[in-house]
């Protein structure tokens, strides 16, 4: 393990799971590839810090919808950082957080790709983190434009190389 590293877990909440008619692209796989990251995480003794949004109808906090994905529930010693913006550092505890933990590298996976990951991947680079953005382990739902595949691989392409490292989830060593 790495001292200086931690499982960033962006969003990962029932709320994903519950639209009737939509699916996000490749779901079911990228929730069984952060199960097997969160398992490598807690195997190597990393910290795992989810983040939570916390606002409007679906996100309200201790509303069904608003609870962490129980397929990935966290442990006692993980964090929970709730957010009520689409970028996990603004407005949260989490740039301090991470700096009393003495982390500098983030291995970054969740929900939704256009929105939240990658609003936090880039944030997180500006702040000065290295960061691997795990490219099988973040989704999204179509859009009116795009399917949620493209959407994926589209940011995959504009995040990978410039604010973040790629990776697949079978690459990724804690």
């Amino acid at each position: 393990m790495s001292r200086d590293t931690a499982l960033l877990i962006i969003d990962v909440q029932e709320a994903m799971f519950s639209y009737p008619g939509q699916e996000l692209y490749d779901g079911p796989r990228v929730m069984d590839r952060i199960i097997s990251l969160l398992g490598k995480a807690r195997q190597s003794g990393t910290p795992v810090v989810y983040i939570q949004h916390t606002e409007d109808e679906e996100f309200t906090r201790d509303s069904p919808t608003w609870q962490i994905s129980a397929r990935i529930k966290p442990q006692d010693g993980e964090r929970i950082i709730e957010k009520p913006t689409w970028d996990a550092f603004h407005r949260t505890i989490l740039h301090e957080t991470l700096q009393q933990m003495g982390i500098t590298r983030l291995i970054i996976v969740g929900m939704q790709t256009q929105f939240c990951v990658d609003t936090t991947t880039r944030r997180a680079y500006s702040l000065g983190y290295e960061s691997v953005l795990v490219q099988d382990a973040h989704s999204t739902f179509d859009t009116e434009q795009l399917s949620g595949k493209d959407v994926v691989s589209h940011h995959n392409d504009i995040l990978g190389g410039r604010f973040a490292e790629l990776k697949l989830e079978s690459e990724v060593e804690f």
